[in-house]
């Protein structure tokens, strides 16, 4: 019996480097995993956020270029008008199927600057089909939805985690258009 109790102190430390070792692994091992999940779902959101702005950004220039004739200024390639129209059902249909991937995998303030986005290319989209209100200004109208499209590229980029610092296109195309 005194054997057994000398050896005691060391048949505890065995027993309890064991289960720190278990438990060093299982907590390891979940981190791993908890990892690869967000790595998983952040290539998930990437796809989802990114055929939602090829969607609606397909809208946007379709737009454009349905309204090209009668902006004397445009620099859009005119379409015909019936063949127009068809693309840009087309596309929004796209950008339709495309906003159910937002919606499912987009963070709220992403969701919210992609919704914004949505309505001021409707906007513009409206005005190529010849239902814009009787106010529209087209200029107004692509300043508008040019911002919301850096403001939903900001709320990606943050819910993606993905740094490198601003990359936004509004004021660039508008310092552009004032040095033409």
């Amino acid at each position: 019996m005194t054997t057994f109790l000398n050896q005691l102190p060391a048949l505890i430390g065995v027993i309890v480097g064991v289960l720190g070792t278990l438990l060093t692994t299982r907590l390891n091992e979940r981190a791993q995993w908890e990892r690869a999940l967000s790595v998983r779902w952040d290539a998930r959101r990437l796809d989802a956020y990114s055929e939602f702005g090829r969607a609606l950004k397909e809208v946007h220039l379709l737009a454009h270029r349905l309204t090209a004739s009668s902006r004397p200024s445009s620099r859009a390639h005119p379409i015909d008008r019936a063949a127009g129209l068809e693309l840009i059902a087309q596309a929004d249909a796209q950008r339709t199927k495309a906003w159910e991937g937002v919606l499912l995998l987009g963070d709220a303030d992403t969701v919210a600057a992609a919704r914004d986005w949505r309505w001021a290319v409707l906007q513009l989209e409206r005005a190529a089909r010849g239902i814009a209100d009787d106010d529209f200004d087209w200029t107004a109208a692509v300043r508008r939805a040019d911002e919301r499209r850096d403001r939903f590229y900001v709320a990606a980029r943050a819910s993606l985690t993905v740094g490198s610092g601003d990359v936004a296109q509004a004021r660039w195309l508008v310092d552009r258009q004032m040095n033409s």
